[in-house]
């Protein structure tokens, strides 16, 4: 384990202690099953985010494209009573049109991605703004659940759970296995088996007591089984396909890439195409979780996930950054956010909160990347 990972642990640890301390529900079924649903909206954001910062660009458009693809898909529900699966795919069409074009934008004009996103920020926001007419705007009419307010109201069965966790235990399983043997095929050193195993074991247990906590409630909610498949395919993207490992490149160093024959324009485009993708499906959670859009839905979550990232290891300047070490990262978010919550924390306390960890997570990184940490 690094320094990072150290600091990560007791951080959480020392989070949950202090919530627990302060507020005895916090560690209630009903509040874990809350934890869990805002862990998967700001973790799936991170995720999209990851992939942009690894080519060392960032996005502060994400929190507008949530709020404006959430309000185009509750719009059409609920104004112009379309089925929910039809008003998600054209709110995912319209967030893979807006990335697409804000990548390109990057891609082959070579402005900075501060810049284009930032304007992205402003734009989306007033197109967000008119498409619900700055009012609020419900996912569902009355008591008629739909597939888009079901994204945070419906929970597996029992037997689900237990195939799901099963499933989860032996990809990670598999995963390791498969890693380990391509290490020793390379040549490179691989960690004790008796580590492995713990760290699997540990990694199970949790998985299990989750479960557990979960169905004291309801359940475990479709949102953390959403999240799952994202960080899966983000997982896969990032370390066993070719365009991950582009990505990996062109952060580290873009003109070695390009002299290498790397393809940075489309993999550029294609990163933001992806981020476009986890920022919608952020939409629909978020804007389910809040049983309306309105027009604040996913106010500066563009801070937490670019925190969340950080947190979890992913170096500003690109090139570096894990799928494990955003999940960490969003849970630690996540964590800080429902205790402050819970705790009937003022608004303006909770900027302060949220800019402070933004600031000691860039802190942290380019203190522990002189290390080597």
């Amino acid at each position: 384990m690094k320094t990072r990972d150290f600091s990560l642990l007791i951080a959480l640890a020392l989070l949950w202690s202090f919530f627990a301390w302060q507020v005895p529900d916090f560690l209630s079924a009903r509040n874990m099953t809350m934890l869990s649903i805002e862990l998967s909206t700001t973790a799936v954001a991170a995720l999209g985010m990851l992939l942009v910062i690894l080519l060392a660009h960032i996005d502060l458009s994400v929190g507008s494209a949530i709020g404006l693809t959430g309000g185009i898909a509750a719009t059409l529900v609920f104004n112009h009573q379309w089925s929910a699966p039809a008003a998600m795919g054209v709110s995912l069409l319209a967030g893979v049109a807006i990335y697409s074009a804000m990548g390109l934008i990057v891609a082959k004009e070579r402005i900075p991605a501060f810049i284009i996103t930032l304007g992205g920020l402003l734009i989306l926001k007033g197109l967000f703004w008119k498409v619900i007419g700055n009012q609020t705007v419900p996912v569902k009419a009355g008591d008629a659940e739909n597939m888009l307010s079901m994204l945070t109201t419906w929970y597996l069965p029992l037997w689900a759970s237990i195939a799901l966790v099963a499933l989860t235990v032996a990809v990670l399983c598999i995963a390791r296995i498969r890693s380990r043997a391509k290490r020793r095929e390379y040549g490179f050193d691989v960690e004790p088996g008796e580590l492995a195993f713990s760290k699997l074991f540990i990694t199970a247990q949790v998985l299990i007591l989750a479960l557990i906590v979960l169905h004291q409630f309801r359940g475990v909610p479709l949102s953390l089984v959403v999240l799952a498949a994202v960080a899966l395919v983000i997982w896969v993207i990032t370390n066993h396909t070719r365009f991950g490992r582009y990505l990996y490149a062109i952060g580290g160093n873009e003109e070695a890439a390009v002299v290498s024959g790397v393809p940075v324009k489309a993999v550029t485009v294609g990163a933001f195409m992806i981020a476009g993708i986890t920022a919608t499906i952020t939409g629909f959670m978020q804007t389910a979780y809040s049983g309306a859009s309105t027009t604040t839905t996913g106010e500066l979550m563009e801070l937490d996930a670019i925190a969340a990232c950080v947190i979890g290891g992913t170096s500003l300047a690109g090139g570096r950054g894990t799928v494990p070490g955003v999940l960490a990262g969003a849970f630690l978010i996540a964590t800080l956010m429902n205790g402050m919550t819970l705790m009937a924390v003022s608004p303006e306390m909770k900027f302060i909160a949220r800019g402070s960890v933004l600031a000691l997570a860039v802190w942290m990184d380019v203190r522990l990347s002189r290390r080597g940490g």
